[in-house]
């Protein structure tokens, strides 16, 4: 058959052999694919509250950076996406480059933690984190990192407590929550979040992970298990597969009334914005966030476009913001090769900047 596709008997008979031997090489690169867990870099517990861990990552090197530099990743997925192999690490490009880097695991939520609030992630679990390390440097104020739902608590915790932070790094992190692409934000806009919490408890992790996928059906149900077919027979790039969908799969369920209190302050009311926002009873305005503030977006980002991330600079009482965007998507600016590249480096030479 001859036409536009010019798919004639010859091509399909080529097609389907070289489908045959990526199949065929595909069960031998399975048998050669190795243990692909996550993470390349050594860490050490240094304080714990519950299922909640503060760890001290462990580089080839003793840090130079007299200031520790604490990570907050977002509840709805694993934080080890910053550590997720040795060539795909943030941690690492940070450790190479002195730094002395922390993360909160926030475990994995059960039914005894269904009741946890918005004010026992920030205060009590981010605040004690942030607290152990003021303690264990001898500092006043430490450098700290959000990361998307992390940096929004982060941007609370700044600004409920100033004068423990020194340094403030937001990355994809979703400031104005009714920019007119983000489509989480509409779509959770008229939930019902008390019915659905009230019903639910906690919010199970696959139905999390569904709506995260539905966002860009053809691109994560579809083209990527295609596109599986072309590295079969590399064993290497296999493995660096199946190491992204584990993350991908390996969610948290959330504490339901810490979810409805999410939903409700920040996606519903857009609280940063519009005001609102209450943590333990005090309120929350991003003006008393006056430490230096940079501010990392990543432009093809469809969870939290860049509009959503740009909003800080106009909320923030700080007279030295800085805003950096980098190509990808939210995922992207974590472990893609040009972020390997420039990430780590714009961090380190920014807080260098500002060491005092």
């Amino acid at each position: 058959m001859h036409g536009p596709l010019a798919i004639t008997p010859d091509a399909l008979a080529n097609e389907a052999m070289r489908l045959q031997h990526k199949l065929g090489a595909g069960l031998q690169s399975l048998r050669e694919v190795g243990d692909y867990d996550y993470g390349a870099t050594g860490k050490e517990e240094v304080w714990r509250d519950g299922k909640v861990v503060l760890y001290r990552y462990v580089g080839a090197k003793a840090p130079t950076a007299r200031v520790p530099l604490l990570i907050a990743y977002a509840l709805v997925n694993r934080p080890y996406m910053v550590d997720l192999q040795s060539d795909r690490s943030l941690v690492r490009g940070l450790l190479e480059r002195g730094e002395d880097v922390y993360i909160i695991d926030w475990g994995y939520p059960d039914r005894s933690d269904r009741y946890l609030t918005l004010e026992d992630y920030i205060e009590r679990f981010l605040g004690g984190a942030v607290d152990a390390l003021r303690r264990r440097s001898g500092l006043d104020r430490i450098n700290l990192l959000g990361i998307c739902q992390g940096g929004a608590f982060s941007l609370c915790y700044a600004a409920l407590h100033p004068d423990k932070i020194r340094n403030l790094i937001t990355m994809v992190t979703p400031v104005d929550f009714h920019t007119p692409d983000n489509m989480l934000s509409n779509w959770t806009r008229d939930m019902d979040v008390d019915l659905f919490v009230d019903t639910l408890g906690n919010v199970p992790a696959d139905m999390m992970n569904f709506c995260y996928l539905t966002l860009k059906p053809w691109r994560l149900f579809v083209q990527k298990y295609v596109g599986l077919v072309d590295i079969l027979d590399d064993p290497r790039a296999l493995e660096d597969f199946l190491r992204m969908e584990k993350w991908i799969f390996d969610s948290p369920d959330q504490a339901g009334e810490a979810f409805r209190q999410f939903i409700k302050q920040f996606y519903q009311a857009n609280g940063f914005i519009e005001g609102g926002i209450e943590i333990g009873g005090r309120a929350v305005d991003l003006g008393f966030v006056d430490m230096p503030v940079l501010n990392i977006f990543a432009e093809q980002d469809h969870l939290v476009p860049p509009d959503a991330s740009r909003a800080l600079k106009d909320v923030v009482g700080t007279d030295d913001y800085s805003e950096l965007s980098f190509r990808g998507g939210h995922i992207g600016i974590y472990v893609s090769g040009r972020a390997q590249k420039e990430v780590p480096s714009a961090i380190h030479d920014w807080l260098a900047k500002r060491a005092r």
